[in-house]
């Protein structure tokens, strides 16, 4: 392999040199020597950036993974997935909450006025006229079909009744232990009749508290009151709240 000559072959001792200098052939050996060099390092350049952008591409992968499908949706003006349970199922269906029929009225409140029920059955009351200061008021309560369907249903308990004055609850029924199931069975027109009471006193939101209103409650004075009644029946597996219209009771 020829060999480069070096400075000191092309210039003398006296430091005139032996011959005509090639600058054209020095530039091209001296180029091919620093190519390889030129390579490694363009080389090495280029990996290194090759690898901050394929490190750079990964990381947006990993933030794009991230990213649950509701996120996405809301990311896009969607909405988001409805809530299910924690094992993948629907949600529970709400639980009817609606008050018991010895609960929609309370002591020294305004009397409740429920709508009729879409089943046609609908209760009416009938009490004597009594004295003031009767222990209790005995009469009736009669539960109507006046639908055009036939009713089959059933109750757990005896209509709650209130007594009031002027839109003002002043005694309802409390407590009402639930009993054996009773069949509501009713074609258009037909009614069904339970025996009721009432206690012509006064009670307060106190006496609401407790299970059993005292025995002392004062006593309403002599004029005109009303009293109405109302019931849970059960009917095609729908808890159907039914009252009626006031009827008037005079205490003398």
């Amino acid at each position: 392999m020829p060999v480069d000559p070096t400075l000191r072959d092309l210039f003398g001792d006296d430091g005139h040199p032996h011959g005509q200098l090639d600058v054209r052939a020095i530039i091209r050996r001296s180029k091919r020597r620093r190519l390889p060099r030129q390579i490694g390092v363009g080389s090495v350049a280029t990996l290194a950036a090759v690898g901050v952008f394929t490190g750079a591409g990964f990381g947006l992968n990993l933030l794009g993974s991230s990213n649950t499908t509701g996120s996405v949706s809301s990311l896009a003006g969607g909405s988001a997935a409805p809530d299910t349970a924690t094992d993948g199922s629907a949600p529970a269906p709400e639980i009817d909450k609606r008050t018991p029929a010895d609960q929609i009225n309370a002591c020294g409140q305004q009397l409740a006025r429920p709508a009729p029920s879409a089943t046609g059955l609908t209760l009416t009351v009938d009490f004597p006229d009594a004295t003031v200061g009767a222990a209790s008021v005995s009469g009736t309560v009669t539960l109507t079909n006046t639908g055009t369907a036939p009713i089959d249903g059933v109750a757990f308990s005896e209509p709650a009744v209130t007594l009031s004055q002027d839109g003002t609850v002043l005694w309802h029924s409390h407590d009402l232990a639930a009993g054996d199931p009773l069949a509501v069975r009713l074609a258009p027109g037909e009614s069904q009749t339970f025996d009721a009471s009432f206690q012509p006193v006064r009670c307060n939101a106190a006496d609401d508290t407790v299970g059993n209103f005292p025995a002392d409650l004062p006593p309403v004075p002599a004029g005109d009151y009303d009293v109405s009644a109302a019931m849970d029946v059960t009917v095609d597996s729908n808890a159907e709240l039914v009252t009626g219209p006031l009827s008037t009771v005079t205490l003398k």
